[in-house]
């Protein structure tokens, strides 16, 4: 996405991949789903917050990306934009919240039936 400049894409999809591995560590860990984005992050941020291994950037990724997704659902002129470089910041720090969030989430020792 970003080698064709898609930024505001790139940015949406940064988000939603953290907001999905913040819904599966919420559903691992409590068996409990959420799909409002405001409860997600809720739940997320009252999981890991006591976890020394969360800093301050995976603690308010999902809410700062929320605003990336916001401009590119929402947004039209010249707001409508997202820069290469937060849509590459967005997404690097994505691949490091969604390999934490793994990280936390019990192995599943039954195989699929």
């Amino acid at each position: 996405m970003l080698g064709v400049r898609l930024n505001e894409a790139a940015g949406r999809a940064a988000y939603l991949a953290g907001l999905h591995a913040a819904q599966a560590l919420i559903f691992e860990t409590t068996g409990r789903v959420f799909k409002r984005h405001t409860t997600v992050r809720g739940e997320f941020g009252r999981l890991v917050k006591d976890e020394p291994r969360v800093d301050a950037e995976l603690r308010g990724f999902l809410g700062r990306t929320y605003e990336l997704k916001t401009i590119a659902d929402y947004r039209t002129g010249p707001l409508a934009h997202i820069s290469a470089e937060d849509a590459r910041d967005a997404l690097e720090t994505a691949r490091r919240f969604v390999d934490y969030v793994a990280s936390l989430i019990p192995p599943n020792d039954h195989p699929m039936q």
